[in-house]
């Protein structure tokens, strides 16, 4: 199953992307100068920094033509050079952001992380914030031919929508659905703390329903655990209820098809130190706990806020 691409022209956004070394796996744009938020006039989102993320195979090499194409667009750690860019990148997140950089006449931002690491974090949720970006909509500008890293962002989407229901009452709309989804990567972000607005989630989700349809659609589609139902017979996107398995069975094997990363979590918390329990067992004692939900949330916010923390210290330096 390919994830969709959004439609839209694009054409803005690809002449930014011409800026750059065209050696790339995977490109997206993404954040509030791609997709209105509530709350925002149109105007105001056409004057937003434009946000990319830039996925390239081989690091090194993309910094070097990069710092031969656009100099200035680096702090002071340009007089390391490309190599050590590199192994600067490979800290907190994974992901190198140069920012406050003007463009064809706006200010953008972009991120370069390698293919590994990409793929690396939408299958186990290592640092859960490029992946985290990807549960939402976004704008694929370009994308090379890479299974691997096809499937592994299908398997973002999934491993989404399971740790969701884990979180949610056995009912909920789809809206509840895509809030949830929408805040998983903000969970123990501490930005949301000191300085995001505190409604974003349902800012980003409320103008965009669908467009998480559209990414969302043929998971939910395909899961035997959903039962739909229409509210008052309307078709509307907000009076579609969902039923799901919160039986002890059922969240048990939703447990099990979470991220490794985030399984690790889990069971951090729950085992007391020195029992060293096989991780089966211990995710079927959680799956008859009834704070089943809330543990799991606490596993994502665990994994959120180390890499949040290191990836913002990291810019300090990225961003001069």
């Amino acid at each position: 199953m390919a994830v969709p691409v959004l439609a839209g022209s694009g054409v803005a956004f690809r002449r930014v992307l011409a800026h750059f070394p065209q050696e790339l796996s995977l490109a997206f744009a993404y954040g509030s100068g791609v997709f209105q938020q509530a709350g925002a006039s149109a105007a105001h989102s056409e004057n937003n920094m434009l946000d990319f993320v830039f996925a390239v195979d081989d690091s090194v090499t993309w910094h070097m033509m990069n710092l031969l194409k656009n100099r200035s667009h680096y702090s002071f750690l340009k007089v390391l050079g490309p190599k050590q860019i590199s192994n600067i990148q490979s800290y907190g997140a994974g992901i190198y952001y140069n920012t406050l950089v003007p463009c064809n006449g706006r200010m953008i931002k972009y991120g370069v992380i390698s293919t590994d690491a990409l793929i690396d974090d939408l299958l186990h949720w290592k640092t859960l914030y490029v992946a985290g970006r990807l549960q939402k909509p976004v704008k694929i500008l370009t994308q090379n031919e890479n299974d691997k890293l096809q499937t592994a962002l299908v398997s973002n989407l999934k491993s989404a929508v399971t740790a969701a229901f884990l979180m949610l009452p056995e009912s909920f709309s789809e809206e509840d659905l895509y809030m949830q989804i929408a805040g998983l990567s903000y969970s123990g972000d501490f930005r949301m703390i000191i300085g995001e607005d505190k409604s974003k989630v349902h800012n980003i989700v409320k103008p965009s329903v669908p467009h998480f349809q559209k990414l969302y659609n043929n998971i939910l589609q395909d899961c035997p655990q959903v039962v739909y139902k229409h509210r008052l017979g309307r078709l509307e996107a907000s009076s579609f209820l969902q039923y799901i398995d919160k039986s002890p069975e059922g969240q048990f094997t939703q447990l099990m098809a979470l991220p490794r990363t985030l399984q690790q979590k889990i069971t951090s918390l729950v085992d007391p130190p020195g029992k060293n329990r096989d991780v089966e067992e211990i995710l079927m004692q959680v799956a008859h706990d009834p704070d089943c939900g809330f543990v799991v949330h606490q596993g994502i916010t665990g994994i959120v806020r180390s890499s949040s923390l290191a990836q913002s210290a990291k810019t300090v330096l990225t961003a001069g």
